[in-house]
Parts: C-alpha cells; structure tokens; sequence
C-alpha cells in the first residue's frame, strides 16, 4: 500500500520533534533509545498495535487525524501503549516500562 501524505507528515514531523530520522522501512516509523512511534491513519489501527508488540521502552501510536486519534484512544484502552496527536503531543502516556 503506498504511503499516504498525512503519514509521511506526520512521520517527519515526529521524527524532528526527537531529532531522529523517520524509518520508512520495516519496524516502527520512529524510534530513539527511550521511545517508539508507530503513525497510522484510522483505517489501519489495528496493524499499530502488532507494529509496538516487543518493545521495551515507551510505545505510541501517533494518529494522523483527530478521527485517528480517536481510534487510537479506543484500541488503547487499557494498554501501555500511549496515543500522540498529528502534532506529536502526547494524548495518553505510554505506561511501559523500559525492560
């Protein structure tokens, strides 16, 4: 599935926030030593959390909508895994801890 733009935006957009580069590759979208983010539209939520699975340090899922991160709150609840806004703030915490 090609990427979308509102992905690519977001992604970049997060990705200079921690001053990393945005792994367009497989993985995670952005990752540093204390953090990793997965960018997802709304239709594809549920390919976000499989993305996080096995990692031990703070996960997110960074929406690239409002509607996104509605869905992210949703397919979070009651997870560690926190939910990030297109801007890269942080709507919920993740709670995991680095293992």
């Amino acid at each position: 599935m090609p990427e979308s733009r509102p992905h690519k935006t977001t992604a970049n957009r997060i990705a200079r926030k921690y001053r990393v580069e945005y792994n367009q590759g497989a993985g995670v979208d952005i990752e540093t030593s204390q953090v990793a983010v997965e960018v997802e539209p709304a239709e594809s939520m549920s390919d976000a959390m499989r993305q996080l699975q096995g990692y031990r340090k703070r996960v997110y899922i960074a929406g690239t909508s409002q509607d996104a991160v509605d869905k992210a709150l949703e397919a979070t609840e009651g997870t560690t895994v926190g939910v990030m806004d297109s801007q890269g703030n942080i709507v919920k915490p993740s709670t995991r801890k680095k293992g």
